[in-house]
């Protein structure tokens, strides 16, 4: 019989698009990130996906040190992919992005396929009045955020971290972020099999309908053929009407706190393993079965966590 297909859940814990006033449950701390990835983890994310924060106020941090105690306790708890952002903020420098994943080496790091503007303002409708810190209101009410990924931006982050033997989560949000990362592809700087987390309902990207989630599927099934590996992260309410068509069609998914606050209409999720768990509901109630962590090395044919600099 032919092995079953394996989807392969990633859960990104806590970002930095969210603040903490939007929510009681978002890790903050160190020792919140690690047991939220832990956790995670142990519900059935193959891989975590990792930023840091400022544990004084939660504003994103992205040092290297910020990233130590977490990076530390999660390797010597659990045996999940680790995934260091270069994505940072997207206030930020490409030279403050890149340091974490430069300084510690891990399996995978994302990267942003494109420029684009970079709209979190719409949620401010929803959480004004309740946002304590003064950085989250001039953060969510900038309306003039430009997510800097430029040719020579992402051609250093390949090449640095390349070097180390890191993979990538190419971040695409659009189908133009697809053809460059095609560019890349053709001149021999990434080789497959690709790792392309088309990202959907957030502003300034691609919308979250359907026919998003399909032409954005021809579109890399047409550049790529067999060297890539499909997920898909759905923004807010789309989470999980994503997740499920994705895997459906055969992709991968991802979940988390970083992406979605939210376990259903109005309620919070209380954790990054509910809605981990939510999504192996989805998987397995279609028949599938999710990746370990060695099963997904296997697919996204990676280093292995004895490489790693943490």
């Amino acid at each position: 019989m032919a092995k079953p297909r394996k989807t392969i859940i990633t859960c990104a814990v806590t970002g930095a698009i969210h603040t903490p006033s939007m929510s009681e449950y978002l890790p903050v701390t160190a020792a919140e990130i690690a047991e939220a990835a832990i956790g995670a983890a142990e519900a059935g994310a193959a891989i975590v996906h990792l930023h840091a924060r400022d544990p004084k106020d939660g504003r994103p941090d992205q040092t290297p040190e910020a990233f130590e105690p977490f990076l530390r306790v999660i390797k010597q708890r659990s045996d999940c992919v680790v995934n260091i952002t270069t994505g940072g903020a997207p206030t930020m420098t490409i030279q403050e992005r890149i340091r974490p994943a430069a300084t510690w080496k891990p399996e995978v790091a994302s990267l942003n396929m494109g420029t684009m503007n970079f709209g979190l303002f719409p949620m401010l409708n929803r959480f004004d009045g309740k946002l304590k810190h003064q950085w989250e209101k001039d953060y969510l009410g900038n309306r003039d955020i430009v997510f800097r990924n430029t040719f020579g931006d992402i051609e250093h982050i390949l090449t640095t971290l390349g070097a180390n033997g890191t993979r990538f989560e190419f971040e695409c949000y659009d189908s133009a972020h697809l053809y460059n990362l095609k560019h890349f592809f053709d001149a021999g700087i990434v080789k497959g099999p690709l790792f392309i987390q088309t990202v959907f309902g957030l502003m300034g990207g691609i919308g979250a309908h359907p026919e998003d989630v399909m032409h954005m599927k021809r579109t890399a099934d047409r550049l790529f053929g067999d060297n890539y590996r499909w997920s898909v992260l759905g923004a807010g309410k789309n989470q999980m009407a994503i997740a499920a068509m994705a895997a459906a069609m055969g992709g991968h998914v991802r979940v988390g706190l970083e992406d979605s606050l939210w376990n259903g209409p109005g309620r919070l999720a209380r954790s990054n393993a509910e809605q981990v768990a939510r999504a192996r509901q989805i998987i397995e109630g279609l028949g599938l079965e999710i990746a370990t962590p060695d099963e997904a090395r296997e697919i996204l044919a990676l280093k292995g966590p004895e490489t790693v600099a943490f």
